[in-house]
């Protein structure tokens, strides 16, 4: 399991992204939390993925976070049914 983020607030961004997927803050938060998978998107933003069972199927849940700040910003966020492809 990789290293969590305790403490991020969500941009406006990521907030109108939660709403308009349905991706509820617990499901971020427990992201944030406890993430399978960290991994650098450039310097500064990292993506943090875990898979989960949303409505009886498996998801991959995507946060892309800005960590070169305090607290850590929450820039978007998504959930695929196309696991393998973002696995590492």
């Amino acid at each position: 399991m990789a290293e969590p983020i305790t403490e991020y607030v969500p941009t406006p961004h990521a907030a109108a992204q939660m709403q308009r997927r349905r991706i509820s803050e617990t499901v971020v938060a427990e992201v944030m939390r406890a993430p399978e998978q960290r991994a650098p998107v450039r310097p500064g933003r990292e993506v943090l993925q875990s898979r989960k069972n949303v409505g009886g199927k498996i998801y991959l849940v995507r946060v892309f976070v800005d960590v070169d700040r305090t607290p850590a910003e929450v820039v978007t966020v998504y959930r695929t049914r196309n696991v393998e492809k973002y696995r590492r």
